[in-house]
Parts: C-alpha cells; structure tokens; sequence
C-alpha cells in the first residue's frame, strides 16, 4: 500500500484495519466501499432516480480515503486533470468529485489488499 500516490504509514493502517485480517471475506469492491462510507445510496422516490452520501461505514477509512485523495489533488497529475476536467461539466462540484475519486480509490486498494502476495525466498 506505501507504494500507491497519497499512503503514508497513518493511512495504510487506518485502511488495514479496516479491511480486516481477511480482505477475502468481502464479496466485492463495492461491499468495501460501503465498509468505508463511499458507496452512494439510493434515494430515489417514484420515477426519480436520486443518490445520496452514505453515512455509515468506518469514519477512519473514510478519513484516509479523504487524505488520499486530496494528497494526489496536489501532487498527481491524472488525478488533478480528472478534476480539471470533471469540474468543466455543467452541476459538478469540487464534493462531488472527490466523492467519486474516494470511490475509485477504494476500488484500487481492495484490489491490492486481494492480490496474492508472492512469498519470499529463504536462503539456506
């Protein structure tokens, strides 16, 4: 995790914590999401289609997500032209798209806490 853009020590516990001793037991990376607070709800009534903040979740992950993204807002060049160009759209707001960059970078670090690690090899 020390490896991605925006992770210090703080972060990457707060994250680990999180998910758990077995980052298997989640189903998905949307059931991560909703573990961290990130995933939207739906609020919708009659023939309107709405979708709102969760509130739920691990308020710590959700803060780490936040630190994340904010770090690489200053210092990751896709993630400050995703914003440049996200804030060009008509009704998008600076909220709204770390939101969605809180989402993806939840998506990227369920995706490292699952991939196998490659055991080392002990010399004899």
């Amino acid at each position: 995790l020390l490896d991605l853009v925006g992770v210090g020590p703080q972060v990457a516990s707060d994250l680990l914590i999180a998910a758990g001793s077995n980052p298997d037991r989640l189903k998905s990376e949307a059931s991560f999401a909703a573990l961290c607070g990130v995933s939207p709800v739906d609020a919708s009534s009659g023939r309107q289609e709405h979708h709102r903040l969760n509130r739920g979740g691990d308020r710590q992950a959700n803060a780490a997500l936040y630190r994340i993204v904010i770090v690489r807002l200053r210092y990751h060049q896709p993630t400050i032209d995703y914003m440049e160009r996200k804030l060009a759209e008509p009704r998008a707001t600076r909220k709204g798209v770390i939101r969605c960059l809180k989402r993806y970078v939840a998506r990227e670090i369920i995706g490292i806490l699952r991939t196998p690690k490659q055991p080392t090899k002990k010399a004899a």
